[in-house]
Parts: structure tokens; sequence; C-alpha cells
């Protein structure tokens, strides 16, 4: 063999080496990073099944209001009632009729947000991609719009929270026991007396105030009355068709709205693959460094709880209404109390990547500023006293790359790619969903 050959054979060697040698640190790191992050999740949580979304289709092990027990046929209704724009019956303009619907404000295009900063019912204009050009209709002034004063939260994972809404006002259970004498009387709020978890009566309330009617006319015309039937055997034919009976079948279909396909889910249930290097040093550094696991816990990352960390509320200024004091005192704003005053209630964290703005008043417009924000811990609203701040708002002391880790981690192994599953095809009326005005029927071509 000759010198040169023997130099060739020698370099090919050291690049197989080299190669092999990198392939097996890789591997051995990803290890070690799989190994940590399980150990740590067992020694939070006792077990990897403890963070484990249940599929949709598993109503056994999705949480569930004891006086509305999960049935398929009750989804499926809830399902249909949900996108349905057939039931803006009562609308304040004439042209707003059959024009919206739920989703309006919660699609799954926007990971069951709105797809731009404040959602809008009847008065709203136009669809784009996914809800980001819906705007205020010309035939409406601001004080006829159904809009939301607040960034609208999604309905993902909400299973696992017992109260909703960003001030928790509606549930009659869990954390609102005690709160009975602010179920005010002749507002959304006195729904609260029916006895059901927050999921439920937000649903039976949110008919009447987004202008939504369940007319009996409409149900038998367009195939709903066997629907109802079906989800409602036991229910009096005379208590069978109205809006409690709808909103039940829709929290029941809120219910299974989970983001059990993202990859962290994936993982999980024992797919190794499913977690990047980045996204797995990002989950260390949640369930560790970082601590996001205190507040962010359980299996919607969501544990209920009311925390003020300063974030602002919506501007007045781009705002589509006039923002009441009660709303951006949060919690208190509801309880009268105190000390509950700047507190919001803690969001999923799944599927964010698809929203544009993030915090109660929307005011930042990525994942990685508002894990900047938490990082710094220096409250961006100056109305909250420094006093009311949660005692858990402080310096995380993450370096860029760590930052960059965690963002991975949430924008990525978070993200469920397959919402469209909670979607129906088509809906029993044939009408077009989320919405049905002029403008969304030709962004979604839709006729």
């Amino acid at each position: 063999m000759t010198i040169s050959k023997i130099t060739l054979c020698c370099i090919a060697a050291l690049f197989l080496l080299f190669f092999t040698s990198c392939s097996k640190d890789d591997n051995d790191y990803q290890k070690a990073e799989e190994s940590i992050l399980q150990e740590n999740i067992n020694s939070l949580y006792g077990s990897l099944e403890a963070l484990q979304l249940p599929l949709a289709n598993n109503l056994n092990n999705i949480p569930s209001d004891p006086k509305n027990p999960l049935t398929p046929e009750k989804v499926i209704l809830g399902k249909f009632l949900f996108h349905e724009t057939g039931l803006a019956l009562d609308p304040i303009k004439e042209i707003g009729k059959n024009t919206y619907s739920c989703a309006s404000c919660h699609h799954s295009a926007a990971g069951f947000q709105s797809g731009n900063l404040q959602g809008i019912g009847e008065g709203g204009f136009g669809y784009g991609i996914k809800g980001e050009t819906r705007y205020i209709s010309i035939d409406y002034l601001k004080a006829d719009l159904d809009v939301q004063p607040i960034k609208s939260p999604s309905i993902l994972n909400t299973a696992y929270q017992k109260v909703m809404l960003w001030n928790g006002q509606f549930g009659s259970t869990a954390e609102n026991t005690g709160t009975e004498s602010n179920w005010t009387v002749d507002t959304p709020k006195e729904r609260n007396n029916l006895g059901f978890e927050g999921i439920e009566t937000q649903a039976i309330a949110g008919l009447g105030v987004h202008r939504l009617l369940i007319d009996t006319d409409f149900l038998n015309n367009n195939g709903y009355k066997s629907l109802f039937d079906a989800a409602f055997p036991n229910t009096p034919e005379e208590n069978r068709y109205t809006n409690i009976t709808a909103g039940l079948a829709i929290a029941a279909y809120e219910r299974t709205v989970v983001a059990s396909k993202a990859p962290f889910q994936e993982w999980l249930r024992g797919d190794k693959n499913a977690l990047s290097s980045n996204e797995l040093k990002g989950a260390n550094l949640f369930f560790g460094k970082a601590e996001c696991y205190k507040c962010h816990s359980g299996p919607g990352l969501n544990k209920t709880g009311f925390y003020a960390i300063g974030m602002k509320d919506l501007d007045q200024n781009n705002s589509l209404i006039t923002i009441d004091e009660t709303i951006k005192k949060g919690r208190g704003g509801f309880t009268g109390k105190t000390e509950d005053n700047y507190k919001f209630k803690i969001p999923s964290l799944y599927n964010l990547k698809d929203a544009t703005n993030f915090g109660h008043g929307g005011s930042f417009t990525s994942i990685k500023a508002v894990i900047e924000y938490k990082n710094k811990a220096i409250p961006e609203n100056t109305s909250v006293p420094k006093n009311q701040l949660s005692k858990d708002f402080i310096p995380l002391n993450l370096t860029v790359s760590e930052i960059n880790d965690l963002t991975a981690f949430v924008e990525n192994a978070l993200y469920d790619n397959n919402l469209v599953r909670y979607t129906p095809e088509s809906l029993p009326s044939g009408n077009c969903f989320p919405n049905a005005d002029s403008q969304s029927k030709i962004d979604m071509d839709c006729n």
C-alpha cells in the first residue's frame, strides 16, 4: 500500500471515529436529558401519567361536572351548537342575524382563542385565515358590538379548571364556594345558582350574553331536535330544548377539546423521539430551574388559581370598547376583595403558537417576550401595587440560551397541530361557520 493510500485510510478512519463519537455523544446527551426530565416529573407528580391528557373519545378519563355527565351524544350535539351560526337569532341588528357563533371568538385555527386581540361576535365582519382580519362591520356602532372586553381565553384544556373566565366568575363550586353574594341577580353571574361547574355555567350564560337563541322552529327544521333527544333522553320534553340543555351540551364538547396530540404528550406516552434536544432542555427548565410548574401544573398546565404578575390591561386607546375598572381588577372585580385585585386566572400553555397576543390584556406579541418578562420579573403595569404581586413573580436568572430552549418547549412541544379534528366537517343546517357574514364567507370560500 502506498503512503497516499495509507494517509487516505487514516483520514477516513478518523472521520468515521469522529462522527460515530459525535452521534454517540448526542444520543447519550439526549438520554441524559430524558432521564432528568422523567425524574423531575416523577418527583413532582409521582408519574408521567399524571400529566397525560386523555384522548377526546376517552370520556371516562376527562374531568366532568357530576351534574352533567359526558356522553358521546351530548358531545356531538355540543360540537354542532358551538359552531352553529344559525343560533344567532337574537342580534341587536337584523343584518347580524345568522352571522356568528360561539366559535367566532374560539375557533380551532387560533388554538380555540380569537384570531385577533378582541373577539367579535355580532357586528364582526370578515375572517381572514385564522380570524386575524375580523373587523367592525360598517353597519355597526361600537355600542352595538358583541365584543370581548379582555383577550378571549382558549377553551383548550379547560376541563382541568373548575371556574371560568380570567376572573373566575362562572362556576358554583371549588374556588367560588363562598362567593354567593356576588352572583348578582339579573346578570350572567346569577347562572351560578344553577349549581354547575364553570364550563357549564359559562356555556349556559354565554348563549344569552352573546345573543344566541335556542329556537324550537330552528331545531325542528334543521335536524337538531333528534340530536337533543339523543343527548337528553331522560329530560322531560318541555325542558329538553332550552338554553340550559344546549349549554350543557356545549360544555360537554368543550371538555373534550384537549391538546392530547402535542409532542410533549406523545413523549409522556412513551415516544422518546417526540422532543428535540432543545425542547428537552426547555422541558427540564420548565420542571426545574424556571419553576414554571408552580403555576402551570396538571395535565392542562393550567391549574386553577389567581395571581398578579403585573401584566398590562387592554390598551384603552386600541380597544373597541371602554374597559370597565372591574375588568382591570381581575379576580377582585368579581369577589370585591382588595387582596384579589389584579389577580387573573392561569391559562393553559398549549397551542400558544396559534395566538398573536398573550396575557389577559394582549400586551405581548410573542411567547419568548412573555418568558423574558417573567425572567426579569419587572411589572409592566404600574397600577398594580407591589404587595399584590405573586411571591413567585421573581427573577428566574435564565441565560439567553435557556430562554431560547424554554421558548422552544412551550412553542413546539406543547403544540397540537391537529385541532381541526374538533371542528365539524359541516353543520346539520348547512350554514357556514364559525362566521357567516358576507366577507367571512368569501375569506373561508363558503357559500
